[in-house]
């Protein structure tokens, strides 16, 4: 049996700022979008890696002095950075050949249209990101694993024998160096579980866990709304999956099948899905019961608002997400409700009260 687990105040409010970059001011800087998130009420930043206006990553894994001057502009706001995000870079370690073109665009020019100079390119990515967040002090860092076996999720004809296994054999056998890097510098990889993975849901976790000699850096980013979206139960998934869930993605979804369509969607644009994703507050995510349970698991790391709506404006959607994981996050006690009727105790009085003396 586990040992019992202490309930934790988790941290937060956060903003994952991918959604939120532009050409147009305060959104153009590091500096100024940082000024923007304070000005919201956010105490944190997770910085996506794949964009230069935000954060250099070749001189954040070379460089301490840049790494101590980036943590100082998100200080000089009251922010601290949560964790660096490297979803591009993580997507395109493994990409099945019917993916290329659509994925060359995460990609620099110089190797668009060469898939083995596109992954070394990743993979070079994946280890300089995990040297830049030891520089930034992180204990953590959030990604995508990619996928080689997506198209064959729902396969017509069957699939041959052996070929998901060949394809989570590949798969770990790529990440197990990387998640190496990141084990020698003391941070946890945090994959969100996400459709279009080959880690999707927690089955495919599983597989590409115990393929990865269940590396102690491998961990899970959690986000309820891809589990909204598959119908998957996104609260036993926090039970079952506790000692490795490291990151959170607070983010909104709703499922409203239909006569004419469900899981799948029928190929529709997002505003005429089935499962969509919303904007805190405005989806079907049971977040009282998710903030909970994570507290009770002891979860001490960030609560980040990743937006992403079909129908609200972004900004507003990040000034309401603010307030909202504000409260929802469970402030833990200290002490139990019914210490008040306890009392002392020494062992021979333990003793006598089960009858042995």
């Amino acid at each position: 049996m586990s040992a019992t687990v202490r309930p934790t105040t988790m941290k937060g409010p956060a903003i994952f700022l991918a959604q939120f970059i532009g050409d147009a001011q305060p959104f153009d800087s590091f500096d100024a979008i940082c000024g923007w998130a304070a000005g919201l009420g956010y105490k944190g930043v997770q910085v996506p890696t794949s964009d230069p206006r935000l954060i250099d990553l070749d001189k954040a894994a070379a460089s301490q002095t840049y790494c101590d001057e980036i943590a100082g502009v998100a200080a000089s706001h009251g922010l601290v950075i949560t964790e660096l995000s490297t979803h591009l870079q993580g997507q395109l370690v493994a990409v099945h050949p019917a993916y290329n073109e659509a994925f060359d665009a995460f990609a620099p020019p110089a190797v668009r249209g060469r898939p083995n100079e596109r992954q070394i390119w990743a993979i070079n990515q994946m280890v300089k990101a995990a040297q830049a967040s030891r520089r930034l002090g992180l204990t953590g860092s959030v990604s995508f694993t990619g996928a080689l076996a997506w198209p064959f999720l729902y396969p017509w004809p069957q699939r041959p024998p052996g070929l998901i296994e060949t394809a989570f054999d590949e798969l770990a056998r790529r990440w197990r160096p990387i998640l190496d890097a990141y084990e020698e510098v003391g941070v946890d990889l945090c994959y969100e579980i996400h459709p279009g993975e080959d880690v999707c849901d927690g089955i495919t976790f599983e597989m590409f866990y115990e393929r990865t000699g269940n590396h102690p850096r491998c961990a899970i980013n959690y986000d309820p709304s891809h589990f909204v979206l598959q119908q998957l139960d996104y609260l036993a998934f926090v039970d079952i999956y506790a000692e490795r869930i490291r990151a959170f993605h607070v983010k909104d979804a709703e499922f409203n099948p239909t006569g004419r369509q469900g899981v799948y969607s029928g190929f529709q644009p997002w505003i005429n899905r089935a499962g969509r994703f919303r904007s805190l507050g405005d989806g079907q995510v049971d977040f009282k019961a998710i903030f909970s349970r994570l507290a009770a698991i002891g979860f001490d790391r960030w609560a980040v608002l990743e937006w992403e709506c079909c129908l609200k404006n972004a900004e507003d959607g990040a000034r309401e997400g603010a307030a909202f994981i504000r409260d929802h996050i469970i402030r833990v006690t200290e002490r139990a409700f019914d210490d008040f009727a306890g009392g002392t105790s020494d062992e021979r009085q333990i003793r006598r009260t089960l009858g042995l003396i």
